[in-house]
């Protein structure tokens, strides 16, 4: 009950690190896209240079969060940026090994049909391997985002926003209302981000692949 009443008591700046929380969790997914999608395709295009690639994207997967952050700082200083560009870096690999995965995965016969029908490269891949691959993809960005709002948290202990700073600041002075104002919107911005993806997955998933499916 006294949590109850301490976030109403609260909503204005809860509602603000919520906005922030999303917001640099949303940057940080838009620049891994931009990057690991096209390098997904590329990789498609230059097979050998596929398990090095995947390779260095999951060793930096592999890196304590609070260790790439901090290695960030000499270069982005603190606050916001050096957060984006560690979450950046650990959504590269999610996001490009399902770009990569879906289009390897489109049958052939289907691009031997469209050779067939005089498509060039480009029309290939927009026209049959990207919307084959859309839900494999999408699939990937979901499961990347809900991951992204969890680790957004410890962009405050660089001197970031969003939702960790109510998180931090309850742990500095042992205010447990504190903490649960932070960590609850947290669990509720990823469930909400997997529930629209997931929504957004079925609805441009092509009907013959859910049939198929």
């Amino acid at each position: 009950m006294k949590l109850i009443t301490f976030m109403i008591n609260n909503i204005d700046r809860i509602l603000l690190k919520s906005f922030e929380h999303l917001t640099i969790a949303s940057t940080a997914l838009l620049i891994s896209l931009l990057v690991a999608i096209p390098l997904g395709i590329i990789l498609t295009r230059q097979e050998k240079l596929a398990p090095m690639v995947l390779g260095i994207a999951n060793i930096i997967m592999t890196i304590p969060s609070l260790a790439l952050l901090a290695f960030m700082l000499p270069f982005l200083g603190i606050g916001n940026k050096p957060a984006i560009a560690a979450l950046s870096l650990y959504a590269l690999m999610p996001i490009m090994r399902n770009t990569y995965t879906g289009i390897t995965k489109v049958p052939s016969s289907l691009i031997e049909a469209g050779r067939g029908m005089g498509m060039t490269d480009f029309q290939l891949l927009y026209s049959v391997e990207l919307p084959i691959a859309l839900s494999v993809i999408l699939a990937g960005v979901r499961t990347t985002f809900v991951i992204l709002i969890g680790w957004a948290t410890m962009a405050a202990f660089i001197g970031g926003g969003g939702l960790g700073q109510l998180i931090w600041s309850g742990l500095t002075n042992l205010n447990y209302n504190l903490i649960l104002s932070g960590a609850i919107p947290a669990a509720l911005l990823a469930l909400l981000a997997d529930f629209i993806l997931g929504h957004m997955e079925n609805w441009l998933t092509p009907q013959g692949l859910k049939k198929r499916t």
